[in-house]
């Protein structure tokens, strides 16, 4: 099993969006980073757990936990041009970006703020952490996600 971090801004896209789904699940789309669409193609698998982290807004933090549903499969809004996530350079042929499917697992109780995630040093070799990453999806550790969820999560 895998454990990640998964990045949505919440206006965009928040956990209580995914929480108002048809059975809490839902696509995981948009990627338009060829690192990032890597990790989906080769490293993200069926039952990998996640947590979702709200970023780009007043407090980043950890909110929730997804689990993994449905593996890489073309990214079918790279194709529609009324799309936000629509790429012109994409066609039926050429469909470089992929997408996966998520399930809610939980929302948590209390946020967890990146200020405090800093602020843990067991925690310090997360990428979150790491001046200048701005990848929507880290892999984290299973170390780091037992760490997250007995210290922090209620």
């Amino acid at each position: 099993m895998n454990y990640w971090l998964i990045k949505s801004e919440p206006e965009s896209y928040s956990i209580y969006d995914l929480q108002n789904k048809a059975n809490q699940t839902d696509t995981w789309e948009g990627i338009r980073n060829y690192q990032v669409r890597n990790m989906i193609r080769d490293d993200i698998e069926l039952g990998d757990v996640a947590f979702f982290y709200h970023s780009s807004c007043k407090v980043p933090a950890i909110v929730g936990s997804v689990s993994i549903t449905k593996t890489a499969y073309p990214d079918k809004f790279a194709l529609d041009p009324n799309s936000k996530y629509y790429d012109a350079r994409s066609s039926i042929n050429v469909q470089p970006w992929l997408m996966f499917d998520v399930k809610l697992k939980k929302i948590f109780n209390d946020i967890i703020p990146l200020k405090l995630l800093k602020e843990s040093s067991s925690l310090q070799d997360m990428k979150i952490l790491q001046k200048g990453n701005r990848l929507s999806i880290t892999k984290i550790t299973e170390f780091q996600y037992s760490y997250i969820n007995k210290n922090f999560v209620v």
